[in-house]
């Protein structure tokens, strides 16, 4: 009976799932990871206490976050703890620490495009078929979500990462004022999400810089063939 049961199951709703969770669980832990070791790095061990210097997905998920992630390509995974005060320029520190994680995403969407441009021809090319045209799909798809989440948290608004990068340029009794008002940064951060002119603008940028990548994947499909 249950042979039957499993037979009849369309699974084509879970292979699109986990063709958007691979690649944002893939984006979020490199992203979270490298703010994490540059901050340790830097002279603050909070992350490496609390076990979030780790490619285990599981420890950086939001699943509101993710769940953004999948549906719109863009989203949050659980903030990696920063103590400022064990930087030695502490401003300085939290903007190294904050821009790192969108570095990471350019970074790791160069290699995926890489990868991408190796491996197109043996998975069937311009006609994948089966497991080849799923992997082809998690391949792409990981690359353009991570260009979206690197270009989404360099947008100064609190509490993404351009805006620790900004505000560490203004004063010392500027900067502490406007991080305590930080947590409404995402009330303001949801209605812009719901305008437009940022999805037209955002979707713009993205599309730009991947489009422009795919240079690199041209240049290892070479290489190969």
């Amino acid at each position: 009976m249950f042979e039957n049961i499993f037979r009849n199951l369309d699974w084509s709703w879970l292979i699109s799932v986990l063709i958007s969770i691979i690649p944002a669980l893939l984006c979020i832990t490199f992203h979270e990871l490298a703010h994490g070791y540059t901050a340790y790095r830097l002279g603050d061990n909070t992350a490496k206490q609390m076990g979030r210097l780790t490619l285990n997905p599981i420890k950086h998920i939001d699943i509101f976050g993710l769940l953004m992630m999948v549906v719109f390509r863009f989203g949050w995974a659980k903030p990696v703890p920063v103590n400022m005060r064990n930087f030695k320029h502490p401003r300085g520190g939290m903007a190294i620490t904050a821009i790192a994680g969108p570095l990471s995403n350019l970074v790791l969407a160069v290699i995926i495009m890489f990868i991408y441009g190796l491996v197109f021809t043996g998975l069937g090319g311009f006609n994948p078929q089966g497991f080849s045209r799923i992997v082809l799909e998690v391949i792409h798809r990981a690359a353009y979500l991570s260009v979206a989440l690197a270009i989404f948290n360099l947008l100064p608004i609190p509490p993404l990462d351009g805006s620790k990068v900004v505000f560490s340029f203004l004063s010392d009794e500027f900067y502490y004022k406007l991080m305590r008002y930080e947590k409404y940064g995402m009330i303001i951060l949801l209605i812009l999400l719901n305008t437009g002119f940022f999805r037209s603008t955002f979707g713009w940028l993205t599309e730009s810089l991947f489009n422009n990548m795919m240079a690199i994947a041209q240049a290892a499909y070479r290489l190969v063939n």
